[in-house]
């Protein structure tokens, strides 16, 4: 049984070849996706986040166009083959290169975009500047120039300068890499995505950079800073401009493509292309760099903050890491050059080696000395005398730790001498004090005493007078007269006597006692006070003896102290007092 007018079944995939300008990939993709889906498939896949510079290309009738993200793939104009080919390529560029691009890959893209457009001459480039972008480009790819790893000929492969650069001045490819390696080895330091950053720097400076033009009897080109137009023999200073902040309105009608200008008294500006779907490109490009103008007069929004956040830390880490690692590229190159350093003085003791072998023949054959003497007598005789000499050093070994010893001995007796000289000093100025203590008790004693003197003076005086007022009474009132004649004035006499004699002797009898035993306290204590100061002089005229003795020994030995010199003002003092002491 056969089934008749069944069609064929369509397929669910398609496959998608997408050339990046470094890679190539290959993706099966659903036949209900658009351009958006796709688009996004190929970012995910290099892990590119600034999608809104770039595109997806392809080729049709001799032209080229730009995927749409808005309508399904298989809708458009793209090749029928299989795979589709398109290539990721930068369709918007920005104003400023180092303030407009964040990621690394996003930088990594438009520098080799860039370099190929100046390599294939849709840019102009100067070869002044031809040079300078190369070494910056060497330099990225092969990091800093090392002399013995980057010999003559090493550039031999790589296409760095535009051809009409190379034709336009006579010189062997050796001569321009000769220019080009001596700016490449000022570029030292310079990671791969800084001088990939500089490279760009210094394209967008240049006339036709970021443009995407139309061949026609002019030629119209759009970049970030409007449209230019230009005449097809000079391609780098444009006829006119409208800036995007000029611009009013751009439009088109089948083939016609206007463009208004802000300032309507301007002439409106009008030019014709021979197909629809030139104009169709031209305003697509248009849309998306008038776009990107106005995003840059705004706030960036919070997705571009964070991007710019992240690659601002990533830098500074790796700004870390680069230090960390010229420090350990510091350390491992003066290592090496620490072992070179070995090695030479290895082969030179080496050398030095071989050499006296080679002569120890020669030494050999002429070790008898003039006096005939055989070489063995001479070592014998060698030999005994470094045994002296080791005996004599051992001895003065011996002598100067001797000497060591004595000289701390004596510093020993010198901290206890001056010690004891301080207890005696405290000591004479404790006996001075209560000398002068004494002294001062003695003149009151003394005062005390004639002031006794005085009290008794006085009171024989008053005794005298009592006597003579109190005599006759007492004689009226007694029973038996008194005798007269010269009897009654002895008895007068001996009464007065006898009352004067009992004062005297109980007062004077008992200051007598008091001023002697001062005396004897003080006698004791002033010979107590002599003999210290004997026995302290005995000690020091001994061990100045002792210093003077030892004098001779400390001039023998730089590292022996001085003998102990007493200080002149000490000794002065000192003396003041042995001699006020001696009169005590």
């Amino acid at each position: 049984m056969s089934i008749l007018g069944l069609k064929k079944k369509q397929p669910k995939t398609f496959k998608v070849k997408v050339s990046t300008m470094d890679a190539e990939m290959e993706f099966s993709c659903e036949v209900k996706w658009k351009g958006k889906d796709l688009f996004d498939l190929v970012c995910r896949t290099i892990g590119l986040r600034e999608t809104w510079f770039f595109g997806l290309r392809y080729t049709v009738k001799d032209t080229y166009a730009w995927l749409k993200p808005d309508k399904r793939v298989l809708d458009q104009e793209v090749p029928k083959d299989s795979p589709i080919t398109f290539h990721f390529l930068a369709k918007f560029f920005p104003e400023k290169v180092e303030d407009e691009l964040v990621q690394e890959i996003t930088q990594h893209l438009f520098f080799l975009q860039v370099k190929k457009q100046i390599l294939d001459e849709e840019i102009f480039c100067s070869p002044e500047a031809s040079v300078l972008l190369a070494s910056y480009a060497v330099q990225a790819k092969y990091g800093d120039y090392d002399p013995n790893f980057h010999k003559p000929g090493f550039l031999a492969q790589d296409e760095l300068l535009p051809k009409r650069v190379l034709m336009q001045y006579q010189m062997t490819p050796d001569m321009w890499e000769e220019k080009i390696t001596a700016w490449y080895a000022e570029h030292r330091n310079i990671t791969r995505d800084e001088a990939e950053m500089e490279y760009l720097k210094i394209a967008q400076d240049l006339e036709m950079y970021g443009q995407n033009k139309r061949d026609t009897e002019l030629l119209l080109g759009v970049d970030a800073q409007g449209l230019h137009i230009y005449s097809p023999n000079n391609k780098l200073s444009p006829n006119k401009s409208f800036p995007w902040s000029g611009i009013r309105n751009i439009s088109y009608s089948e083939k016609e493509f206007t463009i208004k200008p802000l300032d309507k008294k301007k002439e409106v500006f009008k030019f014709y292309s021979s197909q629809l779907r030139v104009n169709k490109l031209i305003l697509q490009l248009c849309i998306g760099n008038h776009d990107l103008f106005m995003r840059r007069r705004k706030v960036d929004s919070i997705e571009v903050q964070q991007m710019k956040a992240q690659a601002k830390e990533e830098k500074a880490r790796k700004k870390v890491e680069r230090q960390i690692l010229a420090r350990e590229k510091q350390m491992r190159e003066e290592a090496e050059r620490a072992k070179e350093e070995m090695e030479r003085r290895l082969f030179q003791l080496q050398d030095e080696a071989r050499m006296a072998n080679e002569a120890l023949p020669r030494r050999y054959k002429t070790a008898l000395r003039g006096d005939g003497r055989p070489l063995a007598e001479k070592a014998q005789i060698a030999e005994e005398e470094a045994k002296l000499l080791a005996h004599k050093a051992a001895e003065a070994e011996q002598e100067r730790q001797r000497l060591e010893v004595t000289a701390l001995k004596t510093k020993e007796e010198k901290r206890l001498m001056e010690q004891k000289m301080r207890e005696a000093e405290q000591l004479a100025v404790k006996l001075v004090e209560q000398s002068e203590r004494r002294l001062k008790e003695a003149d009151h004693l003394k005062q005390d005493l004639s002031e006794a003197k005085d009290a008794e003076r006085r009171a024989k005086q008053k005794l005298l007078e009592i006597t003579k007022t109190t005599y006759p009474l007492i004689a009226a009132y007694s029973s038996p007269p008194p005798p007269t004649g010269p009897e009654s004035p002895e008895m007068a006499v001996d009464v007065g006597s006898s009352i004067r004699m009992d004062f005297k002797d109980s007062d004077m009898k008992r200051l007598s006692m008091e001023i002697e035993r001062e005396r004897l306290e003080y006698m004791e204590k002033s010979k107590h006070l002599q003999d210290q100061l004997k026995e302290l002089k005995s000690e020091i005229e001994s061990l100045k003896l002792e210093e003077q003795q030892q004098a001779g020994l400390y001039s023998l030995r730089s590292y022996a102290e001085p003998p102990y010199i007493p200080h002149s003002n000490r000794n002065s003092a000192y003396m003041a007092q042995m001699a006020f002491y001696e009169e005590v």
